[in-house]
């Protein structure tokens, strides 16, 4: 994988693979899981190389799998994946702020590279983007650190999943690995009485809108957090300024 040698020889660099190797088993296990899943499903080897290089997306994969072995249109398959994978959009606009001086081509990189389980880490290390160029630079060595470690644990265990897919048995469950990970990553950043609730209230509607097709549900439960949550912040805002006054 690509990383800029400048980047690489930062200390920061080191500090975030460090910081993402206790995830890195969960994320494993879910690769090796959905490598065996494509598979099993019916797609050539070819294919299944080409999805987990080109698309590094784990619960896209899976949502599209099934939809693949049924013949369905290629526009709900990128709609599915689509919607599965709106998160993205938040992750994408909290991170502009601190990569927006970097040029187009590095910006693209770093999106591409940044999962679920590494934004968590960065965000959870960095909450506030740099101001002079040392920091920033420090900051993408550490992101660069964090995605480095995930990247390798997913595609590496997802191209091994491929390659031994008629070997390991489906009722092993490995993939619950992976979620017991998203889990783990999910308790320790709930810090605040806000991103408590907003975890709360996203299950709550993810639970409730289970019925709707192509897993709409947890684009509903994303949105409804959000909007809850603004609206909350919004009157946060005023009682303390009451406060302080």
């Amino acid at each position: 994988m690509f990383v800029l040698r400048s980047v690489r020889r930062l200390p920061e660099f080191a500090q975030g693979l460090r910081a993402s190797a206790p995830v890195a088993p969960g994320i494993a296990a879910w690769g090796l899981m959905t490598g065996v899943a494509m598979v099993k499903s019916g797609m050539s080897v070819i294919e299944a190389v080409a999805m987990t290089v080109l698309v590094y997306a784990g619960s896209s994969q899976l949502a599209a799998i099934p939809l693949i072995v049924a013949g369905a249109p290629a526009w709900v398959i990128w709609a599915t994946g689509f919607c599965v994978n709106l998160r993205f959009v938040v992750f994408s606009l909290h991170l502009r702020s601190y990569l927006m001086h970097m040029p187009r081509w590095r910006r693209l990189v770093n999106g591409f590279l940044t999962a679920d389980l590494s934004y968590a880490v960065f965000t959870g290390r960095y909450p506030q983007p740099a101001a002079d160029p040392a920091e920033r630079r420090a900051q993408e060595s550490y992101l660069a650190g964090n995605y480095c470690m995930t990247w390798l644990a997913w595609t590496g265990a997802s191209l091994l999943g491929v390659a031994l897919a008629n070997l390991i048995p489906g009722h092993w469950g490995l993939g619950f690995a992976g979620v017991l990970c998203l889990v783990g990553i999910l308790c320790s950043l709930a810090n605040t009485r806000l991103r408590v609730l907003a975890a709360l209230i996203a299950g709550a509607a993810a639970v409730i809108a289970y019925s709707l097709p192509l897993k709409l549900n947890i684009v509903a439960a994303i949105a409804v957090a959000v909007l809850a949550c603004f609206w909350l912040e919004g009157r946060q805002a005023p009682l303390a300024k009451e406060r302080a006054a």
